[in-house]
């Protein structure tokens, strides 16, 4: 009988501006055996999130860069094939970073185990990384109160989505701001958002301004760029912004050019005593169990909701992020790699 074969996709050259399909290859190597407390791996959901293009650079920032040659980086949904270590069971399905490959092989450290109540593609999504990061930057950070104005960047992605949900629970006036009218669309007539404007719109900012009359208390920031540009001026004394992404600028090859805006928000922070703060998921890594208790709950009540973007194959996952970084998926992206069964 052959020996088994393992296919991942590694990092083949670093990307200068837009990531192109050269700077990923698809690898097939022996599939191993488990070593002693080790689990092997069959993935079946993998997660394709923006900050992925970040960890393909060598520039320094919060998590180290990927080496070339090194496996694409990625959380993942698995099922437990085989096992030698007494914590997991084969059959078991389980969550963790285990990256862009068929097959992994883990000593346990990382892995969860998934909640069977919900679809198991939600433990990367709504229930995984995007929905703890939605909600603990904007409870953390955002602090939402009844009456408050939320503006949500990217808001019918993963994150985006979710973070208005929250805000409308907790009793925010929403503006929600995505990428075409059939996003727009979504988020007011399926999410409730109370506006639903464009950015691609060429009078954007003018309509941003009319959507907020009494200014923004809390911005959430996935995007930058021109949607930054329009928000900034419109921030209300003692405005709170988490800063969670800024996926219009990941492709950069070098600084904006123009006019030299940092003394004037500098300006800002200070006379209108803004709170601007940046944050990674991990940072309120001690708050998992009160997300996944909250947002199971309003999962379960029907009180928020989620849109997935699923393609088929591990090959199609280096297409796949390249048009997530151009505003192509439509809710939370995912390549579903193999059956559960």
């Amino acid at each position: 009988m052959p020996a088994l074969k393992n296919h991942k996709i590694v990092l083949a050259s670093r990307p200068v501006g837009e990531p192109k399909p050269t700077d990923f290859r698809l690898v097939e190597e022996p599939l191993g055996e488990p070593g002693p407390g080790q689990v092997l791996l069959r993935t079946l959901w993998l997660s394709l999130d923006p900050y992925m293009r970040g960890r393909m650079s060598a520039a320094k920032s919060y998590a180290d860069p990927l080496e070339i040659g090194q496996v694409m980086t990625g959380g993942a949904v698995s099922k437990v094939v085989a096992s030698n270590n007494p914590a997991f069971s084969v059959g078991d399905i389980v969550v963790g970073n285990t990256g862009w490959q068929e097959h992994a092989v883990s000593d346990g450290n990382g892995l969860r185990k998934v909640d069977p109540a919900a679809p198991i593609s939600t433990a990367v999504g709504i229930l995984g990384m995007p929905g703890m990061t939605a909600y603990t930057g904007l409870l953390n950070i955002g602090q939402p109160k009844p009456g408050e104005t939320l503006v949500v960047a990217a808001a019918s992605g993963a994150v985006g989505a979710i973070v208005g949900q929250i805000g409308k629970l907790k009793g925010c006036r929403v503006v929600a701001i995505a990428g075409g009218p059939d996003k727009v669309r979504y988020i007011t007539e399926e999410l409730g958002f109370d506006v639903g404007l464009d950015h691609r719109a060429p009078d954007f900012a003018e309509q941003l301004r009319a959507a907020v009359p009494n200014g923004i208390d809390i911005y959430f920031e996935n995007v930058g760029g021109h949607v930054w540009d329009a928000v900034f001026p419109l921030l209300n004394k003692f405005a709170r912004i988490p800063v969670c992404g800024l996926i219009a600028h990941y492709n950069d090859i070098e600084p904006r050019q123009g006019i030299d805006h940092l003394p004037i928000l500098m300006r800002s922070i200070l006379s209108n005593r803004l709170t601007l703060r940046g944050y990674i998921v991990h940072d309120f890594a001690d708050q998992q169990q009160d997300f996944l208790r909250d947002v199971s709950g309003w999962l379960k009540a029907g009180k928020i909701k989620y849109r997935e973007d699923i393609v088929h194959g591990l090959e199609k996952a280096p297409e796949a992020l390249i048009g997530l970084l151009k505003g192509r998926n439509f809710g939370k992206l995912l390549v579903k790699v193999a059956e559960a069964n």
